[in-house]
């Protein structure tokens, strides 16, 4: 039930959006959850840069001083990846193109990583 729950509220940020192009829910520890990836993507790796890029800003934002990270905005020159917590032991991860319209997506992120808290029990 939880896992339909799950793919059901990724499926909806990425129908949310025409600029999101894939989206990943991922453990702390670096394990796929679930994800829409865009083919060519490889799960693994996202599941282990996501993991990495939370750890790095947890230990960035605790060394000076401002709390505990809520999300990461990466700027490439062909699009957008955002990190965003989705309970203590979870991160949402969005690509997105160039031209995305940021607050728009950060407004999609935001519910849809609220829903999975919920849905994690976290």
């Amino acid at each position: 039930m939880k896992e339909k729950i799950i793919n059901e509220s990724l499926q909806g940020l990425m129908a949310s959006n025409s600029s999101i192009e894939g989206v990943a829910l991922v453990t702390s520890d670096g394990l796929m959850i679930s994800s829409k990836l865009p083919e060519g993507m490889d799960e693994d790796r996202i599941s282990a840069m996501s993991a990495a890029l939370l750890s790095l800003s947890e230990r960035a934002v605790e060394e000076l001083g401002k709390g505990v990270p809520e999300q990461v905005t990466i700027k490439g020159d062909k699009g957008y990846i955002i990190l965003t917590s989705a309970g203590e032991e979870a991160v949402l991860t969005v690509t997105t193109t160039p031209d995305a319209k940021l607050g728009l997506v950060y407004m999609d992120i935001k519910k849809t990583s609220k829903a999975l808290k919920d849905v994690l029990g976290v």
